[in-house]
């Protein structure tokens, strides 16, 4: 695009539109494109001047105990009042909204519980524009400010710029900042430069119960127009410079029980005559990790991907300040020593994690007991190419040999409860490179492209069912406590994430 002098003089030169005239002046995005600097500033102009009503609407949303961990009634009748709000949210907007029927939850006590309906919403249809589908969660984690919250978790605080409540950054207020650029551009009688699809559940906290199956169901109709999928439930990898996401690690999640009878034994009585459940178990569990971090199981390491020259190089353009995430994190030291070694053991390695024992005395105070059955919990962390089944083959051999050494009269049983794959995306998919002009345009930087070591189970589900390129595009900072105590999301993050997802759109009419 040429620019005369006079134009430029006769600009108000506003942040959106200095920063676009700087990044054409360097070369930047706007050398081979450009956004239009007008709409774009009067867009930004509209978020920055309703940014009060949006932090309130978020305040709004974080009050709706939309908890779908705990399955009592109460909460359940809450997480349909969530979804009730955000339907109307949407038709208000002027997306054509379906709250579907997603049946009832049989829980292992025996009690039904109904499942909060899964919201589809369609804004434009355009067959000109590309579409772009956008997937959040509006459930929670359980919260009480007697478990070490400084504020109600469900009374959204602001204190130094920060918003502190359940949800905010996981995942109501990034879904709030999708909707909030949508409403910039309709309370500014702009056309959507793209067409908006929005899939919203209830029940990601807990498993997204039911999910998969809808998705399946409507891949030939709701998602048959859709070009590309957007998800926002992560978090960037430092607190000021934003980041995409292209990976996951998956999760097989095991028990290892040990069994020698229903009841427990008096250490006085039984103590020395026994094969003890618990240290069978505690053998076992030692069995699986070596203090380095090293999972011990033969042939773990055989299918993980080799290492490239190209992912190093990755890995070292990534800005991550050891010290401040170590010391974010209360860690006084890690396994390993350098950025590059940390983020490789974070994302592309596997990891194995011990959980927890149940059925062994945990209470304060002395008990000489012996319990007669334990179970181990662990779970190991898979990278692509880890398949699931084999995993678990290689898990169970091993446990089995180990076992089979101690010469133990107990029983021992092993069981994978949970199978996820990793997830990897193409980097150099249209909305990847849309995510990272928008990133240019709104920040002034470029993006740290990371891996989440952690498992989201709908990228891959979305993109195995779909078949549409997928991207995460986190908002929130590292520090914000999602699953935690004081989960917060800084006013900051959630207002220049709405200017993101704004930009996002244009960027993707361009490339579409």
């Amino acid at each position: 695009m040429g620019l005369r002098s006079g134009a430029i003089t006769r600009w108000r030169l506003t942040a959106a539109s200095l920063l676009a005239l700087l990044l054409l002046l360097e070369g930047g995005m706007f050398s081979s494109h450009s956004l239009p600097p007008a709409l774009l500033e009067k867009v930004f102009q509209y978020i920055d001047l309703h940014q009060d009503e949006f932090v309130q609407t978020l305040k709004e949303w974080v009050a709706i105990e939309s908890d779908s961990v705990q399955p009592v009634p109460r909460f359940r009748q809450e997480l349909f009042r969530m979804m009730a709000v955000a339907a109307d949210t949407l038709q208000r907007l002027g997306a054509r909204v379906t709250s579907v029927d997603m049946g009832s939850q049989q829980l292992p006590d025996g009690q039904s519980l109904p499942i909060p309906p899964v919201i589809l919403a369609e804004l434009g249809n355009d067959p000109t524009k590309g579409t772009v589908c956008f997937y959040g969660h509006l459930d929670v984690q359980p919260a009480d400010q007697g478990d070490g919250w400084l504020t109600d978790p469900y009374v959204l605080t602001e204190v130094d710029g920060k918003l502190y409540g359940r949800g905010a950054t996981d995942n109501k207020g990034p879904v709030l900042a999708w909707i909030n650029a949508v409403s910039a551009f309709r309370a500014l009688e702009q056309d959507l430069p793209v067409n908006i699809k929005f899939i919203i559940e209830g029940m990601e906290e807990a498993g997204s119960v039911a999910l998969e199956e809808l998705v399946e169901k409507e891949k030939n109709r709701f998602f048959s127009g859709v070009d590309y999928i957007v998800i926002s439930d992560n978090l960037w990898i430092s607190q000021r410079k934003p980041a995409i996401t292209y990976g996951t690690r998956g999760n097989s999640y095991f028990t290892v029980e040990v069994k020698c009878r229903d009841q427990d034994f008096h250490s006085g009585t039984f103590g020395g005559i026994l094969h003890e459940p618990m240290a069978d178990l505690v053998a076992l569990l030692g069995s699986l990790v070596d203090s380095s971090g090293h999972i011990l199981v033969p042939g773990i390491y055989d299918e993980v991907a080799p290492l490239t020259e190209e992912e190093i190089n990755t890995y070292k353009a990534i800005h991550l300040d050891l010290e401040e995430y170590r010391n974010s994190s209360r860690v006084e030291k890690f396994l390993f020593d350098t950025k590059e070694e940390i983020l490789m053991h974070l994302w592309r390695y596997p990891s194995l994690s011990i959980h927890g024992i149940e059925g062994a005395f945990d209470e304060p105070g002395a008990k000489t007991v012996i319990p007669g059955q334990v179970i181990g919990k662990f779970s190991i962390r898979l990278v692509p190419h880890m398949n699931v089944s084999v995993v678990e083959k290689q898990v169970t051999r091993h446990l089995e040999d180990v076992f089979s050494k101690r010469n133990s009269s107990n029983k021992m049983v092993v069981s994978m409860t949970l199978g996820l794959h990793p997830w990897i995306a193409n980097v150099n998919d249209t909305q990847y490179l849309a995510a990272k002009r928008a990133i240019r345009t709104v920040f002034g930087t470029e993006p740290d492209m990371i891996r989440d070591g952690s498992t989201i189970p709908i990228a891959k589900m979305f993109q195995e069912i779909v078949h549409k390129s997928v991207v995460l595009i986190p908002l929130g900072a590292v520090d914000d406590g999602e699953h935690s105590q004081n989960e917060k999301i800084n006013r900051w993050n959630y207002i220049e994430g709405t200017k993101l997802f704004a930009a996002f759109f244009l960027e993707m009419a361009q490339l579409h």
